[in-house]
């Protein structure tokens, strides 16, 4: 079945680093963009990150340029998310979704908590 499955979240004081992986399965994942969202605490949902089928098309919030990194490996059906610099408004559950463009599919996991603290 279609299912995405976030990992790598933990607790890291500010100004550390960490890694997101997604791993993704049942479904065409070369055929798919990928973005990360979080939803911080008593916060909606924020879009922060995708990265389109080929792999070098990127895109990114404001509010995480020059800190976050996207990067996809379709051989392995994998969505990375490189965090550094973090900063303790980083702190949310973050959750990797699948879209195919101009189809109704989408996907999501189910989120991996990440909290910066010191």
């Amino acid at each position: 079945q279609v299912q995405l499955v976030e990992s790598g979240g933990g607790l890291v004081q500010p100004g550390g680093s960490l890694k997101l992986s997604c791993a993704a399965s049942g479904f065409t994942f070369s055929n798919v963009a990928l973005s990360w969202l979080r939803q911080g605490p008593g916060k909606g949902l924020e879009w922060i990150s995708e990265v389109l089928t080929g792999g070098s098309n990127t895109y990114y919030a404001d509010s995480v340029k020059g800190r976050f990194t996207i990067s996809r490996d379709n051989a392995k059906n994998m969505v990375y998310l490189q965090m550094n610099s973090l900063k303790p408004e980083d702190t949310g559950v973050y959750y990797c979704n699948a879209r195919m463009v101009f189809t109704d599919f989408t996907s999501w996991g189910q989120g991996t908590q990440v909290t910066v603290s010191s």
